[in-house]
């Protein structure tokens, strides 16, 4: 796709401009993955500083606002956990949206692999998990091992992953999406401790209202905006947890295309504009640009450069910060916790996403895309070990054990870290040996040498 230059026109004076590689890499996951991987090493060399007190200090600092007799007061660890990160759940569920109303999800050959692959992620690592701790007061942490993180993963294959790496991208991109959608629906499940009735009742009106302004055909954003903002509210006093309302309105947020002739009234209102450059036709051809494009893509638009550059290197910041002194890492290489989450991260996710993958294609429910091959398929589910994120997310909810919550995050790390290495090093070297790219177009035969065609006798 061309990529169209930015309207209006130049300042008078140049600014020093940013160079175009680093915009491209800024505006890729990889460029995402390595702001979250920045923030991480911050957090752990912040933690382990004579500074350490200070990073405690900041997110245990409290912020709020009141509103007469109404208010809410959070610390700063909450703020991040609790509101910055639904809108990085909100992209997961506007890729969701989008995935299944215009993109790979819907044809079933293409999703079935990747998509009971990605259960067999979800099974297999909670199973190993569920070995190291089962009847002890650790086991309520089987979800920590059930999610691969999208940002590391998709940008660890675009940084050092094979050549040509497209087909293999949407493969994994897909089971992360079905990866995602498990791991949420278990979030809200399984680690909601008590429920209040009428805040719960009043999220549910207000979805309600979402599907009924969709259903009447509601196009613009700032409703929607104000229904999510509610809905965050509703959903924080009901006691589950308040980034679900983010994954509501991402995934009831209207995504179908527009219709043509919402398209054709964009080039309608375009030459009104061209023959008298007023603001009443510019607002109108503004407006009517806007009509043409779903909702649903045009908040994904807005909100995911906040939650690749700022909300999930942050969330990073406020949790990957774990003291990693001698006493506690002697503590952890001999935790059940420690050892079941970096286990099951590594082992369970290679295991069960290879093995359901594997015995879907075997069974003729679907094909693996393009050139993939069965080792890009293996060295892509040890890729997916990577449980970063998420996996932190879910330790925080499901230990009330501070120690128990600071081994799962050595495990995270440690195991996410083997994953990382290993699965770049399996598909840099299969890679090689099994390319992804299509055969070079060596163009036409090159000419025939001038007559007589005969070999000369020596």
């Amino acid at each position: 796709m061309a990529v169209l230059p930015s309207p209006g026109p130049t300042l008078r004076v140049r600014f020093p401009a940013t160079s175009p590689a680093v915009l491209r890499f800024l505006a890729t996951e990889a460029g995402s993955a390595a702001f979250l991987l920045a923030a991480t090493v911050l957090a752990l060399v912040w933690a382990n500083s004579p500074w350490a007190d200070a990073y405690a200090a900041l997110w245990e600092t409290e912020a709020g606002f009141h509103v007469g007799g109404v208010g809410l007061t959070l610390d700063l660890h909450h703020w991040v956990n609790d509101a910055a990160m639904a809108v990085f759940f909100a992209v997961v569920g506007l890729e969701i949206n989008r995935e299944v109303t215009s993109g790979e999800l819907r044809d079933r050959r293409t999703v079935a692999v990747p998509a009971l692959g990605a259960l067999g992620g979800l099974a297999v690592p909670a199973l190993i998990y569920l070995a190291f701790n089962g009847g002890s007061e650790a086991a309520h942490g089987w979800g920590v091992v059930m999610s691969t993180d999208t940002a590391f993963l998709v940008g660890i294959l675009a940084l050092f992953g094979p050549a040509c790496p497209d087909r293999l991208r949407l493969f994994l991109l897909t089971l992360a999406i079905v990866d995602d959608i498990g791991a949420i629906t278990v979030m809200a499940v399984f680690y909601t401790d008590e429920v209040a009735l009428l805040p719960l009742a009043l999220a549910g009106l207000v979805v309600v209202a979402v599907l009924v302004m969709r259903w009447l055909g509601v196009w613009r954003l700032t409703p929607y905006v104000v229904a999510a903002l509610a809905l965050w509210f509703a959903v924080q006093a009901s006691g589950v947890h308040a980034t679900l309302a983010g994954v509501l309105v991402g995934l009831l947020l209207p995504s179908r295309p527009s219709r043509q002739e919402d398209v054709d009234d964009v080039a309608r209102y375009a030459q009104h504009l061209a023959r008298e450059t007023t603001a009443e036709r510019e607002h109108l051809t503004e407006v009517a640009a806007r009509a043409a494009v779903p909702a649903a893509d045009r908040l994904q638009r807005l909100l995911h450069p906040w939650s690749a550059f700022v909300v999930v290197p942050v969330f990073g910041l406020a949790n990957a910060g774990v003291r990693l002194d001698a006493e506690t890492l002697r503590t952890a290489a001999s935790s059940p916790v420690t050892i079941g989450v970096a286990v099951a991260l590594v082992a369970g996710n290679a295991i069960g996403i290879f093995g359901a993958a594997s015995l879907a294609i075997r069974a003729g429910m679907g094909v693996l895309p393009g050139r993939v091959r069965f080792g890009h398929l293996l060295g892509g589910s040890v890729l997916a070990g990577i449980g970063f994120t998420i996996s932190l997310f879910i330790a925080e909810l499901a230990f009330d054990d501070e120690h128990l919550v600071e081994q799962a995050k050595i495990g995270i790390l440690a195991g996410s870290l083997v994953a990382a290495v290993l699965g770049t090093v399996l598909l840099r070297y299969l890679g090689e040996r099994l390319p992804l790219c299509s055969p070079a177009d060596d163009g036409p035969p090159p000419a025939l040498p001038p007559r007589p065609w005969v070999a000369a006798v020596g």
